[in-house]
């Protein structure tokens, strides 16, 4: 049998028990600890092996021992939910354990529960800790007083000890804090460039199919005198209007896995608008270009395409990408050459992809040289995948974008 299969069903229960357990309430989860506390005092190997300060000669078990050991181990049971009250008790238990001779292995409580409120106390920390120290000079003087044989380094030593276990929980509670305030920024992060991937397929859908109406629209007052012409026209701004729906909608998938699936199970055939839903329901790459050229010359724009070589199977995200660059700057050419001629060429390497759209000039209305928002937002795409991105004018007042996508990446 593969030892990997024989190992899956315990796998499977040790999550179980795992996600059971951190269910369980915190005080449920830190009972066991304060019963195995108290069991362990009762154990005759661990006689000799106590926790203790005074070295005052060791007293039998009484019922007032028993209390003290109630004091020092029940309070363990809260020492996350209500640290400050567990450390009081605990430390009451063992003042009485010491002053009586109660020699036990459950004095162990107090660094314990001195760790945890160091770790999880939220508020007067400053004052618990005034408070504790200056209640153990009256605790090493009655334990003196009733005959302790401990020299003065012991009780000092003690103290040490006992300091080294809060810093040990003020340093657990700074390196949670710490934690919890990176995964904080992480959060943040993630969400903003969530908004920022969101922010430019919104642009890039938005921009170049309502420039393409918006153009198409304007020439179509133009052709009244001319009805075939006039019907074409229209029926491109049709088209482009279902494909900008189509584009949303599959965006909308994207940020609701469940909307898709729910509008499929309301009508059984989805909500195509005409087109199809379904058809367009993924990432559009370079085999769409074709589709996204011909949409650009109904719009008007006169646009020679060329694609060299095919796509690789493992190009990736650069398909995606190339697509966007092709796109961005035929919406440009129809924003700002409009009837220009328009040259893209897109060239599949084994390594990259190459883009290439060049616009020729002049240009019919004022643009900067790569600054807008579309520009900037495929540069930070290009760059995010290890390639190189250019856009700027031509000697002959025209525009030029190209592009460099190393292929081969995760999609």
């Amino acid at each position: 049998m593969d030892p990997l299969r024989a190992r899956a069903p315990w796998r499977r229960w040790d999550a179980a028990l795992r996600a059971l357990w951190g269910r369980l309430d915190v005080t449920v989860r830190d009972l066991p600890l304060a019963l195995l506390l108290a069991a362990m005092t009762f154990l005759p190997a661990l006689r000799g092996h106590e926790t203790q300060v005074g070295e005052l000669p060791a007293r039998p078990f009484d019922a007032t021992a028993i209390a003290a050991l109630v004091l020092l181990c029940g309070p363990l049971a809260v020492r996350r939910r209500w640290p400050a009250v567990s450390l009081a008790l605990v430390t009451a238990g063992f003042a009485v354990a010491q002053l009586r001779g109660y020699h036990m292995v459950a004095g162990t409580a107090l660094p314990l529960a001195l760790m945890s409120a160091g770790a999880h106390l939220d508020h007067h920390r400053r004052a618990t800790v005034v408070v504790l120290s200056a209640a153990y000079p009256p605790l090493a003087w009655g334990l003196d007083r009733l005959g302790g044989a401990e020299r003065p380094e012991g009780y000092i030593t003690f103290y040490a000890g006992l300091v080294v276990s809060w810093c040990v929980g003020a340093w657990l509670r700074s390196t949670r804090r710490a934690e919890a305030e990176r995964r904080l920024r992480l959060a943040a992060a993630t969400r903003a460039a969530e908004r920022t991937r969101i922010a430019r397929e919104l642009h890039d859908v938005v921009t170049h199919h309502v420039t393409a109406m918006v153009v198409q629209a304007e020439a179509a007052r133009y052709l009244t005198a001319s009805p075939d012409r006039l019907d074409g026209t229209l029926d491109a701004i049709t088209d482009t209007g279902r494909r900008a729906i189509a584009d949303l909608r599959h965006l909308l998938d994207l940020l609701n896995p469940d909307h898709g699936a729910a509008r499929e199970d309301g009508d059984g055939r989805g909500d195509g608008a005409g087109t199809g839903s379904t058809r367009h329901a993924r990432t559009p790459s370079t085999g769409d270009l074709r589709t996204l050229v011909e949409q650009t010359r109904r719009a008007g724009q006169r646009v020679e395409f060329t694609e060299e070589g095919a796509p690789s199977e493992t190009a990736g995200s650069a398909e995606f990408v190339a697509y966007r660059v092709v796109q961005e700057a035929l919406t440009n050419a129809l924003k700002y050459a409009h009837g220009n001629r328009t040259v893209a060429l897109v060239r599949h390497g084994d390594r990259e992809i190459t883009v290439e759209v060049g616009t020729a000039g002049p240009a019919t209305r004022s643009r900067s040289s790569g600054g807008g928002r579309g520009l900037a937002g495929l540069r930070e795409r290009v760059d995010a995948l290890g390639g190189e991105f250019d856009a700027d004018g031509r000697p002959d007042g025209g525009f030029v974008v190209r592009a460099r996508i190393p292929a081969g990446g995760s999609s």
